[in-house]
């Protein structure tokens, strides 16, 4: 999903560009006013968690391989605006330093998959939350929405590419939301686990919910939408 350079026309990687600045500059706003002592570390801990975790990646078919996006298992621990600048940092190193992916298309690759994939995604988590209010209905939101993420980046990717004229339309949208839409069950799997983790020892860094540490949850399991800050729960 990372797009190397020339793959995308001028037309193209320069909207993204600004559509990323943009997003990114309302992200850093939004978590600067959210700020706690706790997520600066929190954020240096995922973002060295999601570089490394990427590094890492297993077969899918035909000679194809998968790694984690991390969007969705970001944005739970840390909250959306703070989980897509954690993406956008582990995609802006891994653009300048090993050469994933092009620097004329880094704002397409931190669109879809900083943007789109955290972002995105954690709305998407929201909604399930409504309809699962329950530490189980965490874990289960966490999984399906972290799928969710992994799809919908992969689509759009296809969908610039098909607008830059590099693969038509026909095929590249179902080649590439196909492979990922398996891909994207690795990625469900992995943060269903950390996050159903995270749940049993520190149920208090989940973003938006009313858990203390060592406590159950209180009489309101879900928190505010995009952009609340993360609440501290009581005993």
């Amino acid at each position: 999903m990372h797009i190397p350079d020339g793959f995308l026309s001028t037309g193209t990687w320069v909207p993204a560009w600004l559509l990323s600045a943009g997003g990114l500059g309302y992200s850093l706003k939004k978590t600067a006013q959210a700020m706690k002592d706790r997520m600066i570390p929190l954020m240096g801990v995922m973002s060295a968690f999601i570089f490394a975790a990427q590094m890492v990646n297993f077969p899918v078919m035909g000679g194809t391989s998968g790694h984690l996006l991390g969007g969705v298992l970001a944005a739970v621990l840390l909250g959306p605006f703070a989980g897509a600048i954690v993406l956008s940092c582990v995609l802006i190193v891994q653009c300048l330093i090993f050469q994933d992916g092009g620097l004329t298309a880094l704002g397409a690759n931190i669109f879809n998959m900083a943007i789109i994939g955290a972002m995105g995604g954690y709305l998407f988590y929201k909604v399930l939350i409504l309809l699962m209010p329950s530490r189980k209905g965490i874990i289960v939101a966490a999984a399906v929405a972290s799928w969710f993420s992994v799809f919908a980046a992969a689509t759009i990717c296809a969908l610039e590419l098909a607008i830059s004229g590099t693969s038509p339309i026909a095929v590249v949208v179902p080649a590439m939301a196909g492979v990922h839409a398996i891909i994207g069950l690795g990625e469900a799997v992995i943060t269903g686990l950390v996050v159903g983790f995270v749940l049993k020892v520190r149920p208090d860094l989940i973003y938006g919910q009313a858990f203390s540490h060592g406590a159950g949850a209180s009489s309101s399991p879900c928190g505010g939408m995009l952009g609340g800050a993360p609440e501290e729960g009581k005993s």
